[in-house]
């Protein structure tokens, strides 16, 4: 595991770089984000060209998280923490990296990012390593660090913790990524990404002892199996382009072991569903950066609006809740009409809104719930709505909440049991 002190400590650049610089030495590699950001595993997949996976107790439970790190099959996990070590729900060091590496006994790596300290830095440390009875700390990297600092720097840390400094990397441009209200740009605006990453891989096989660090890495817990091929039963429409992105690899792992066969489409350049879809996944991302396009795409808006007025299983959360309304506002604040099944209006806000993780309540049996039940669920948006509650039916789940299908309950089955009865009625 990559983590750090704080956010900022730049975990996201160092983790894609040594993804970069490790697939270049030709190692098989399974990249992991702990927490819920959908941002950093696109970083991930844009290095390795194969999805990343999020690893969050609170979405999954410790057993969910484990049976989704017990499934790969890579040489090497390489694991991205989430904000400081220790930061986790509500001032706890529940759902932290820490937890993560707590439940499966991950070997850490800390990436810091010296500057106006040196002894005070080694007592930092100190309390870190401490803090916990295992801290899981195996090693350390210094990131934007001059190399007269570094040297500065590593007997000094060597000495008063004991851990071994790998390496530095130097103040460098191309670590500079680009963001904006929800974090970095996605990795697929970013034109240079790769030659970034390569660039900094470049660096790290001089000033990083790569060598040493894979020598830190445990063995993955022994556990989850293969899941076998499924037999396909009905066919799940996922919206996937730019403006519908953010999407577990696990939600839709799960739902074609429940038998679905995922068709992907696009909201905004597609005239349509894909033909014989049995269901409609409209997951979040950034609609309002496209209100314009999305608004001007009638034919696909009213063919959703027919779908789900029929009663085709629906699950949309967050932005694809937005793109169901009435209209929707752009970065400017101009509302654009939207597919209409919804009555709200979505629009623009300055601050989060009604950030972190949550718990739902099911007061009633719907598409993806059972009466009594409590369901873990995150949110992160700026943009809100008119009409914020959510819409749940035996048919539909469309809600600001974003929900993570590799948990307790069995949310993808659901939905494509659902799915699979849309069928047989209308098949």
């Amino acid at each position: 595991m990559i983590s750090a002190m704080n956010s900022g400590s730049g975990k996201t650049v160092l983790t894609c770089s040594l993804l970069a610089a490790l697939k270049a030495r030709g190692l098989n590699l399974q990249a992991f984000k702990c927490g819920p950001d959908y941002i950093d595993p696109m970083f991930h997949s844009r290095v390795l060209g194969v999805p990343s996976r999020n690893l969050d107790l609170f979405l999954q439970g410790e057993a969910g998280g484990r049976q989704t790190l017990g499934r790969q099959r890579a040489e090497l996990a390489l694991i991205e923490g989430a904000m400081g070590f220790y930061d986790g729900v509500k001032g706890t060091d529940r759902a932290s990296a820490w937890a993560v590496a707590e439940a499966a006994d991950i070997p850490v790596v800390l990436v810091l990012r010296p500057k106006g300290t040196s002894l005070t830095l080694a007592a930092q440390l100190r309390g870190l390593m401490e803090f916990r009875s295992s801290s899981h700390i195996a090693g350390l990297i210094l990131n934007n660090c001059k190399p007269s600092l570094y040297t500065h720097l590593k007997p000094i840390l060597e000495w008063e913790t004991g851990l071994p400094v790998l390496g530095y990397l130097p103040p460098m441009e191309e670590a500079d990524l680009p963001s904006r209200h929800l974090g970095l740009l996605t990795a697929g605006e970013v034109a240079d990404l790769s030659a970034r990453f390569g660039a900094i891989a470049q660096q790290m096989e001089q000033t990083v002892d790569i060598d040493a660090l894979l020598t830190l890495a445990g063995e993955i817990p022994k556990g989850t199996a293969l899941h076998p091929v499924p037999t396909v039963r009905c066919k799940i429409a996922v919206a996937r382009d730019e403006a519908f992105c953010f999407c577990y690899a696990d939600n839709l792992d799960t739902l074609e072991w429940a038998g679905a066969e995922l068709s992907f489409f696009s909201p905004l350049r597609d005239p349509a569903l894909p033909p014989e879809a049995d269901g409609l996944y409209l997951p979040g991302g950034y609609p309002e950066l496209y209100a314009r396009q999305l608004s001007e795409n009638v034919s696909m808006r009213e063919n959703i609006r027919r779908a789900v007025k029929a009663s085709l299983p629906t699950v949309a959360e967050c932005g694809g809740f937005l793109y169901l309304q009435k209209t929707l506002e752009n970065g400017e604040s101009q509302p654009w009409p939207m597919v209409g099944f919804l009555p709200g209006a979505g629009y623009k806000t300055d601050r989060l809104q009604r950030f972190g993780y949550k718990e739902l309540s099911a007061e009633e049996d719907s598409l993806l719930f059972r009466k009594g039940e409590t369901i873990p669920a995150h949110e992160f948006h700026y943009w809100d709505c008119t009409e914020p509650g959510a819409v749940l039916t035996e048919t539909m789940y469309a809600a600001f909440p974003h929900l993570h299908f590799g948990g307790v309950l069995p949310l993808a089955e659901r939905f494509a049991e659902r799915a699979v009865q849309w069928r047989k009625a209308h098949g």
